[in-house]
């Protein structure tokens, strides 16, 4: 598939780079979000944690991976984009913030279930800080991404404390979405319903995307 018929471009030129599941998984993430949309992941992630039946750990090491992927990209943006007002860099430093107190939270809750959290993978964001337009729209196509990742992993939570806490995390991550898109001029919550693509569709649409 060609860069110029993807839906989100700016998702298809971020890389993770790591070798671990969670790693592997978030680029799968990234490139369906740019295939089909960033809001289309949710049945990709239902069908691959369903399929990894590795338990609540496991997904809570996929949402930290994402939450770190939104922290960095937040902490790089917010040291290299230029020409964003002053409210535009003081919410970028909120998001960081808010991402970062995610990464806690998770690296908690991880550690309290027994588990072992992933490591950070490194990131790289292409040119999503070429400018204030490049910026905002990559956050905002992220931020949508981040609601589909949470909304994919929900159904597999065992654990009612868990799910509860996850629900907590992606509500913020709907309102980041929010803001980005009100400093865009854009609608806030442009859908009733966020769509699931088909996971067949989007399988074959992120093969050609996904490297190790």
């Amino acid at each position: 598939m060609a860069t110029s018929r993807l839906v989100a471009p700016e998702l298809a030129t971020i890389e993770v780079h790591g070798m671990t599941r969670e790693s592997f998984l978030m680029r799968s993430t990234l490139a369906a979000g740019a295939a089909y949309g960033a809001l289309s992941a949710t049945g990709l992630i239902s069908s691959a944690l369903a399929d990894s039946a590795g338990g609540d750990v496991d997904i809570l090491n996929y949402a930290l991976t994402l939450e770190f992927l939104e922290t960095e990209f937040y902490t790089q943006a917010a040291k290299r984009v230029k020409g964003l007002s002053k409210y535009e860099r003081d919410l970028t430093k909120e998001l960081r913030d808010n991402e970062a107190a995610h990464v806690d939270a998770l690296t908690a809750t991880i550690k309290q279930l027994g588990g072992k959290p992933v490591a950070k993978p490194m990131f790289a964001f292409g040119g999503a800080f070429a400018g204030r337009a490049a910026y905002l729209k990559t956050a905002n196509v992220l931020e949508d991404t981040g609601v589909s990742a949470y909304n994919g992993a929900a159904p597999m939570i065992a654990s009612v404390d868990v799910l509860a806490a996850a629900g907590g995390i992606v509500q913020v991550e709907a309102r980041h979405a929010a803001l980005i898109r009100l400093v865009r001029d854009r609608q806030p919550a442009p859908l009733a319903f966020d769509k699931a693509s088909e996971m067949k569709e989007i399988l074959a649409a992120v093969k050609p995307f996904i490297k190790a």
